[in-house]
């Protein structure tokens, strides 16, 4: 099955570049030659996007292949596909990892399993439902993106097909 997403590096030091790029082809099996522009929501560092094309959960591995360097910040997305939801990956050193779920009309899908510990942990006083809430939605990630995601409006996008 073929899945396609975008990968958005949002910052990075210039100096890790190259073994971002590494990372990306070990998952797609091609080479890969991102176009680095200037990040200006973090001086110094340098951001770049690109739509890829491969397997139902390249996503994932993308991100798998990433997390390794804890100074980028990144998502990754997977549009949903027939037989397959969506999803959606985000990183910052601050946060660390979060995944969602993402259907056909682009939503984030909370599983059920998930709710429901959300509500027990809330009647237990453990959590604030609505804090808890926002956590799997992923709004602290969105929150620190979202100067990053803005700064990158109107830059070149480049396509990565994996190889078969």
């Amino acid at each position: 099955m073929s899945a396609r997403g975008v990968l958005y590096v949002h910052s990075a030091q210039p100096a890790l570049c190259p073994h971002i790029e590494w990372a990306v082809a070990g998952v797609l099996g091609v080479p890969v030659d991102l176009t680095w522009t200037p990040q200006p929501a973090a001086p110094g560092h340098v951001r770049a996007q690109a739509e890829w094309e491969g397997r139902v959960g390249t996503a994932a591995a993308i991100t798998s292949s990433l997390m390794g360097w804890q100074r980028i910040r990144f998502e990754v997305t997977e549009d949903a596909s027939p037989g397959s939801d969506g999803s959606r990956h985000a990183y910052t050193p601050t946060l660390g990892a979060f995944t969602a779920v993402i259907g056909a009309t682009g939503d984030i899908l909370v599983p059920e399993d998930r709710l429901r510990s959300a509500m027990l942990l809330a009647r237990q006083g453990r959590v604030v439902l609505e804090e808890e809430l926002d956590r799997l939605l992923g709004k602290q990630w969105d929150e620190e993106l979202e100067s990053f995601r803005y700064a990158g409006e109107g830059a070149p996008v480049r396509w990565l097909h994996a190889a078969v």
